[in-house]
């Protein structure tokens, strides 16, 4: 998404250097306002009640009707773990206690960072809401590998699998490109 107009005086913006700078910026050609586009940080859990781990077919796109784990944008004025518990309600209606962060992902060609978090549900409440169709607990063995919305969401739960059997979650970066 390309920046148009300043939002501090609502002038045209240009793409070009700004001095002390070595990226192309978005400019303000009336204020000089310097617009900074910046990677998006995504927030989640791996939510755990009795060994199952609760996923959310999602209602919206992208991936609509593909199986998740709950996670979605950081909002301003929150921490990671504020955002992951939000996000983890606001597609399954579970209430979470975050047990440490288990992965972080950057996600170059689309400008993401996800932040994945270990966390146990503090209830058997859970169901769907307006951003997901149903709401389940699985087994690793009742997987729907073949319906994961996303890359980084099956390869999250691939490694949770692996470290779980190995007894310890340690955390990792890894890149995605």
């Amino acid at each position: 998404m390309t920046i148009k107009f300043c939002t501090a005086c609502g002038s045209l913006v240009e793409q070009k250097i700004p001095p002390d700078d070595d990226h192309a910026r978005s400019v303000c050609s009336d204020c000089g306002l310097v617009h900074y586009e910046n990677p998006k940080m995504v927030v989640g859990c791996i939510p755990e009640l009795n060994g199952q781990i609760l996923l959310c077919k999602r209602n919206i796109e992208p991936q609509k009707g593909k199986w998740t784990l709950p996670a979605g944008y950081l909002e301003n004025r929150e921490s990671v773990q504020e955002g992951a518990v939000r996000e983890t309600h606001e597609e399954t209606m579970a209430t979470v206690q975050i047990i440490e962060p288990y992965r972080l992902f950057n996600i170059v060609f689309v400008d993401q960072i996800y932040l994945m978090f270990r966390a146990v549900m503090t209830s058997d409440t859970f169901g769907p809401t307006n951003e997901s169709t149903e709401v389940r607990l699985f087994d690793e063995k009742d997987i729907p590998w073949d319906d994961i919305a996303f890359k980084v969401i099956k390869q999250t739960l691939e490694h949770y699998f692996s470290d779980r059997k190995k007894g310890g979650f340690p955390f990792k970066i890894f890149d995605l490109r």
